[in-house]
């Protein structure tokens, strides 16, 4: 199913001048569609597939889909008006021809009824200008073809930009990046669902590894735990759209490292994450093998401050940077006051890595929308200590926030 909010996006587009959207990356065409990009977004170029959404919600999204995938895309999206252009791979399809026929005659009948006219050849890989100019066809039919068009500017090759203005000669083409990334920003109601089954697995995980740990026991064994356990628990619930997940499991003083293993005193740090139809949760949580040290209670003990104080500020109308701007000074107040972090968190959902805009930083005045779904966290890598973390997964909602995690988040001793 698409994602995309018709009305947020005709307000976002009429505030940035734009008549329509036009979407080249793999998320942006899922978002916009409901359906797979295929294969041939694989190069991250773009060509492969496009998604047009006119500002104006009386006009209906198009796509341009490759040959291969033309039959799941019409049985996953709601887009009817699609145009059609080839991938490298053959094919052909039998099934509305007379099986009797001689094999070579009815793979023919198969290619003629497709369209395939004598002189067809297969592109190398694909041919973006095709695709471009499908991508013109469908602005035509709405009567865009000079309209002010958003594309992704911060995803589109030089090379890739100069092919789509030969082929879009009288639209204006615009940055449409930041209309793309506000409307990713709030989530649809089966977004969040799809975020709180990740976050749920990725939970089931974090106990079964928490309950593993054990003087000599390895990083990398920790980390299957976990792997494992979130990979029975989707099996066992019946979870058949876990679509990923990963893990950054660190034992010991090296926050770094990829090894490591469990002794007495040993910090464990666990930030994993898990994928459910490409949206990844992202939750941290910090052990310790046995009690803390003096020196592990007091750098944890600042982050929790610094945790609660931004947390605190996490609710509608704010502007992320307050958060920001509320656990620096509550490290402040804890003894660290040159502690400096980029920012506290990051928006979720479907993007390339488990961090989407928007960020909990100094400088963003991005408002805080019932709706966003947000990781906040007080992370810190500590040379000779280990790496220690804090970090939920939040939901916005009209009154505040919702915590969509259940495990405590405090440094747990086992």
């Amino acid at each position: 199913m698409a994602y995309l909010d018709r009305d947020r996006a005709a307000r976002l587009m009429a505030a940035a001048g734009l008549d329509a959207l036009l979407l080249f990356t793999p998320e942006g065409f899922t978002y916009a569609t409901g359906a797979s990009p295929g294969v041939g977004t694989m190069w991250r170029r773009a060509g492969a597939v496009a998604a047009l959404v006119p500002a104006d919600p009386a006009l209906a999204i198009g796509a341009v889909i490759s040959d291969l995938f033309a039959e799941s895309f019409r049985a996953s999206s709601v887009v009817t008006d699609i145009r059609v252009h080839p991938l490298w791979v053959e094919t052909a399809d039998i099934r509305p021809h007379d099986g009797a026929l001689p094999v070579p005659k009815l793979i023919a009948a198969a290619w003629a009824g497709a369209g395939r006219d004598s002189g067809f050849a297969r592109p190398e890989t694909f041919d973006a200008s095709h695709g471009f100019r499908l991508a013109g066809d469908l602005l035509a039919s709405r009567k865009l073809q000079a309209a002010r068009v958003g594309v992704e500017l911060d995803s589109l090759s030089v090379s890739d930009f100069s092919l789509l203005t030969e082929a879009l000669p009288d639209c204006r083409l615009m940055d449409g990046s930041d209309v793309l990334r506000q409307l990713k920003m709030v989530k649809s109601s089966q977004e969040i669902e799809h975020l709180r089954t990740a976050v749920r697995l990725s939970e089931i995980g974090i106990g079964a590894l928490a309950a593993a740990i054990t003087p000599g026991q390895t990083r990398d064994a920790l980390a299957h735990v976990w792997t494992s356990a979130v990979q029975t628990a989707a099996r066992v619930q019946d979870i058949r759209n876990l679509t990923g997940h990963w893990e950054y499991v660190s034992v010991g003083e090296n926050p770094w490292s990829r090894g490591g293993v469990v002794e007495t005193g040993s910090l464990i740090k666990v930030d994993v994450g898990c994928l459910v139809q490409g949206y990844t949760s992202d939750t941290g949580r910090t052990f310790v093998c046995g009690e803390p040290t003096a020196m592990q209670s007091k750098l944890f003990d600042a982050l929790s401050q610094a945790f609660d104080a931004g947390l605190a500020h996490i609710r509608p109308g704010n502007e992320m940077r307050t958060v920001h701007q509320a656990a620096t000074a509550a490290m402040a107040r804890a003894g660290f006051p040159g502690f400096t972090r980029g920012h506290f968190g990051h928006g979720l959902g479907a993007g390339l890595g488990s961090e989407e805009w928007p960020f909990f930083s100094a400088t963003s005045r991005v408002v805080l929308e019932p709706g966003m779904v947000v990781a906040f966290e007080t992370p810190w890598y500590v040379d000779g200590v280990g790496g220690m973390i804090i970090e939920n997964q939040l939901l916005i909602t009209p009154e505040g926030h919702e915590v969509m995690n259940a495990l405590p988040w405090g440094l747990i001793s086992v």
